[in-house]
């Protein structure tokens, strides 16, 4: 991936975060990972509120490298420069998010009421794991900020 390409096109842009930024952001994941849990909601508010964790996530690693997506696409963007800031053995789990991503979409824009109790669920289990390994990779790779 091509960061100084994505930059001239403007699908990302310098981004100068600090330990505050980051903290914040971690601590709106773990608030959205609690709310996606709330009984009562339905499927799809609690698909949309695990996924904007994740999304919250992936974008700290970014930040953390210096860049920030922008415009349109730029939760796509995320997904896509993910495995290039944190490594390749991220790949499997950018692509879930990735797909994540369209249903969401699908669910906000198009028709509710097609995402299932056990997505919700597998979408805040992943979201979970991704949490410990973002904040094992912030400890190893960017200690300031934790």
């Amino acid at each position: 991936m091509n960061f100084e390409r994505l930059l001239a096109q403007r699908r990302l842009r310098p981004h100068s975060t600090t330990k505050e930024e980051i903290q914040e952001m971690l601590c709106i994941v773990t608030r959205d990972l609690k709310d996606a849990a709330v009984p009562g909601l339905s499927s799809d508010r609690c698909f949309f509120i695990a996924y904007e964790a994740g999304l919250t996530l992936a974008t700290i690693p970014l930040y953390c490298y210096g860049y920030e997506t922008h415009g349109r696409g730029h939760h796509w963007m995320t997904f896509l420069v993910l495995p290039e800031v944190m490594g390749s053995d991220i790949f499997e789990l950018a692509d879930y998010f990735e797909l994540c991503r369209t249903k969401r979409n699908v669910g906000t824009y198009d028709r509710g009421g097609q995402i299932s109790q056990s997505e919700v669920e597998e979408l805040i289990n992943e979201v979970k794991q991704f949490q410990f390994m973002v904040e094992e990779w912030l400890r190893i790779n960017h200690p300031h900020f934790v």
